[in-house]
């Protein structure tokens, strides 16, 4: 799975792979293997990255264009 959306979205913010990769704790050759679909993102990965871009798993993963979502509140 090519995470294409991961791409568009460190482009739009203006942000390297090696800068990316340097804030989440990953190597620049990892965000590339991600974009390019040469590596698969597990559920912690993809979990982290919708975080990082403030976007649901289901815009990274391309199952919908709209990519707000609402956190659940707990209590």
């Amino acid at each position: 799975m090519m995470l294409k959306r991961l791409r568009e979205l460190r482009k739009q913010r203006h942000i390297t792979q090696q800068k990316l990769a340097l804030e989440l704790d990953m190597s620049q050759n990892t965000i590339s293997r991600y974009e390019s679909g040469e590596r698969e993102a597990d559920y912690q990965t993809l979990i982290l990255f919708a975080d990082y871009f403030d976007v649901s798993i289901d815009y990274l993963l391309e199952r919908t264009d709209y990519p707000v979502f609402y956190r659940r509140k707990d209590g």
